[in-house]
Parts: structure tokens; C-alpha cells; sequence
């Protein structure tokens, strides 16, 4: 039995440096860094990407007071993507509407927060809020979403670290093509940089980027990279099965070619570059296709000294040789890592690329380390390439979660 076909069909998003496709996709192309200083409580001013939407724009201020950054975003996201789309999502039967977004982390904010504010009176709790057990649950971005657009179909988070927001469309495929759901809503979100936590963590790693410029923090395989700038973000789509789709004459992004899921199972935080590969021959084989015919690898690359490295021996191990049109490039560099919301935002900003044949580059690469060439590698210029038909997303996760997705040109 052959598997219904998937498409996307809206795209929407708000990133450090764009809060739609088109703004996000110039700033992309014309190297516009959406990194800057943010005073962290108890650290003090770090680097960090920040995201500038306008939350009113779809919710009252109660609603935003009484929610999470995390779910403000989603919901920001997910309206964006249905106006988009174009659907009439009036008409659509609310409980055949799923939701599935892709999360790293959530709940560390709110439960700061509300700690902070009680310390002002001796940590009586009584002045802790009422709201913090639906603002900390797992599913409350999805959840958040469903009460402002009225679905009353499956919605919850996907926790898979930094591989979540591929993972959100990769569930969204699945569901819809057991046919538990008509129209999904999918991809990832992250209010990371809200918890003071999160850069500790990364500091006292020695995984936290600094820089005197805030531009040029983010550098993915420059010898001078040394880690990770928080960021905050999302990305969410619409998919739906490839009939639904032409019958009510959608414009459609791309289709979903493949995708794997795999674990390390070795380490806590340092990748294992033998099981990414494997991920990555997985969701090719997964598409019926070869290395060969994939155009765009975009890299999960966070510019840490080690992870970096690791990732590259990965992509060798698959694209290293008879691969000459596939291009290698790697969003973070302009955004950092917007952890939940990295994948689903770094496969928005190449999709453009098959209408315009243009690879966005890694920016930031002043001296590349030798131990992070790779074929192809677009650093600091975009580049036009003859073909783009096949692009390849890798996202990977702390405890050794790996994520690939494929998406392809939509042919009928």
C-alpha cells in the first residue's frame, strides 16, 4: 500500500533575526545576525538571539499575562502558518486538527520566576500564582495553542532536546498518514533564553559563547568558535496529505521526502558522529533516494569546540565522496541555537531555496577549522547553485537524540 504523500503548505515563524519567512530569508541572505545583550537575572548581560514579534497580535494582554513566552510564541507561530496556508480553518472539523510541537524544555521559567517572586516575602508560598501548574505542564505550548485557535483534536509537546522541532513535523507526517488527523499544525518553539538556568548550565560547561561583537558570536567550524548562544524562537507549518492539499488549491512549500530518528546511547552531551551518520543514511534511504541526490545539508552545528567536529565526521562518513552538488551550509550562525525551535527554523530559512537556487551561507567563519572542512562548505557568501531539489535538516539532541528530515521539490 503506498503511503499518502505530505506537503507543507504554510509556513510561520518569528526568529532573533525575522518574524516571517520572507524577512528572516533576506536577513539570511544579506548576513543579518539576530544576536544581542540580554541582562540575565543573577549573570548579568550575555549573549543571547531575541525575538521581537508582537504578541498582541493574536492574543489580549490577560491571555499573554496569564500564558507562557513559550506558548506566546506558539500561538504566534501556528496563526501565522494558518494565514499562510490560506485554509479556511473556520471550516476545518476542530477534532480532526492535530497539533505537535517539538519543545526542548519547558516549565524552567515559570518555576524561576515564581522562586524569585516569593523570596520577596520570606518564601511564603501563599503569593506563589495558581497558574503555574498549566504554565509548567509538558503540553502547554501545544495546549496554549489549542484554547486560543479552538482545536479540539490531539495537541501536545514533543520533548526530544534540540531534535525537536524536526521531530514535530515528523510526527505530524505520521498521524497524518494513519489518518488520526485531517490537518496538522507542526514544528517547534523555545522561550529558552527566559531562564537564567539554561546559560548557567551551558557556563558552567564551558559550552556558553562570548564575544565582544554580539554579531559575530555564533560561529559554527571557526577555528575561534568557542559554544552555544541561547536563543529563543519558533517554527511551526501546516502539513496535510497531498490530495487535501491540491483539492483546495494550495500553494505547497515542499513535500516530505524521509526522515530517521536514532540514539546515541554513549554520552550525556557529546555527540556520537557513527550514530548521526546513521541517521542521516537512514532518512535517505527512508526518501528511496542517494547522497547524491540530496542538495542541502543544513547542519545542526552549535559551535561548541567538540560537537562541531563531530558532526563533520558524520557528514563525511555520508556526502564525503561523488556527492558534487550537494552544499553544505548552517543557520545558528546567524541566530544561535534556538534549542526546541533550531530545526524547524533552520529548514524554514532554506526552503526558499527552491525557488531562488540560492544556498544561505554560514556566517561568521573568519578561519575554518581544518578538522571542519567539508565539501562544499558555504561560508560568508551565498551561493547560487544550478539545482535544488532535495534538502537535508540534521538536528541533535542532548542523552544522544538525533534527528534527520528530508523534504523535496513538489512535483505532481
Amino acid at each position: 500500500m503506498q503511503l499518502p504523500r505530505i506537503v507543507i503548505t504554510g509556513v510561520g515563524l518569528t526568529a532573533p533575526n525575522g518574524n516571517t519567512l520572507a524577512e528572516f530569508r533576506r536577513n539570511l541572505l544579506t548576513g543579518v545576525s539576530g544576536i544581542e545583550r540580554l541582562d540575565v537575572r543573577y549573570m548579568g548581560s550575555l549573549l543571547a538571539g531575541v525575538c521581537h514579534y508582537d504578541p498582541l497580535k493574536y492574543q489580549t494582554k490577560k491571555e499573554v499575562r496569564v500564558g507562557t513566552r513559550a506558548g506566546s510564541i506558539s500561538i504566534y507561530c501556528a496563526r501565522e502558518a494558518l494565514a499562510d496556508s490560506q485554509v479556511n480553518f473556520a471550516g476545518l472539523p476542530k477534532d480532526r486538527v492535530g497539533i505537535y510541537i517539538g519543545c526542548t524544555e519547558h516549565g524552567n521559567v515559570e518555576t524561576e520566576n515564581e522562586i524569585f517572586n516569593i523570596s520577596k516575602f520570606n518564601y511564603d508560598t501563599k503569593f506563589w500564582s495558581h497558574y503555574h501548574n498549566p504554565r509548567t505542564v509538558a503540553n502547554n505550548p501545544a495546549g496554549e495553542t489549542s484554547l486560543n485557535l479552538g482545536v479540539t483534536g490531539p495537541a501536545y509537546t514533543i520533548g526530544a532536546a534540540c531534535a525537536a522541532g524536526n521531530m514535530g513535523l515528523i510526527h505530524a507526517t505520521q498521524m497524518l498518514r494513519l489518518g488520526e488527523v485531517d490537518f496538522a499544525i507542526c514544528g517547534g518553539v523555545s522561550e529558552s533564553i527566559h531562564t537564567f538556568g539554561i546559560f548557567a548550565g551551558f557556563k558552567s560547561q564551558g559550552a556558553l559563547a562570548t564575544n565582544d561583537d554580539p554579531a559575530k558570536a555564533s560561529r559554527p567550524f571557526d577555528l575561534a568558535r568557542n559554544g552555544i548562544v541561547v536563543s529563543e524562537g519558533g517554527g511551526l507549518y501546516t502539513l496535510e496529505r497531498l490530495d487535501d492539499a491540491l483539492a483546495r488549491g494550495a500553494k505547497i512549500y515542499a513535500e516530505i521526502a524521509g526522515y530517521a530518528v536514532n540514539s546515541d546511547a554513549s554520552d550525556y552531551v557529546l555527540p556520537n558522529p557513527v550514530r548521526q551518520a546513521e541517521c542521516v543514511r537512514k532518512s535517505i534511504a527512508h526518501a528511496g533516494l542517494r547522497p547524491r541526490d540530496v542538495h542541502i545539508v543544513n547542519t545542526h552545528a552549535t559551535a561548541t569546540p567538540l560537537g562541531d567536529i563531530q558532526e563533520c565526521e558524520a557528514i563525511r562518513a555520508v556526502f564525503g565522496e561523488g556527492c558534487p552538488d550537494t552544499y553544505i551550509n548552517n543557520t545558528k550562525s546567524f541566530i544561535g541555537h534556538c534549542m526546541g525551535a533550531a530545526g524547524a527554523l533552520e529548514l524554514a530559512g532554506n526552503l526558499p531555496s527552491f525557488d531562488d537556487l540560492v544556498v544561505h551561507p554560514t556566517i561568521n567563519v573568519d578561519a575554518l577549522d581544518p578538522q571542519c572542512a567539508l565539501p562544499n562548505l558555504v561560508l560568508n557568501e551565498p551561493q547560487r547553485v544550478g539545482q535544488v531539489d532535495v534538502i537535508l535538516n540534521n538536528s541533535f539532541g542532548m542523552l544522544g537524540i538525533n534527528s534527520t528530515l528530508i523534504v523535496k521539490r513538489f512535483v505532481p
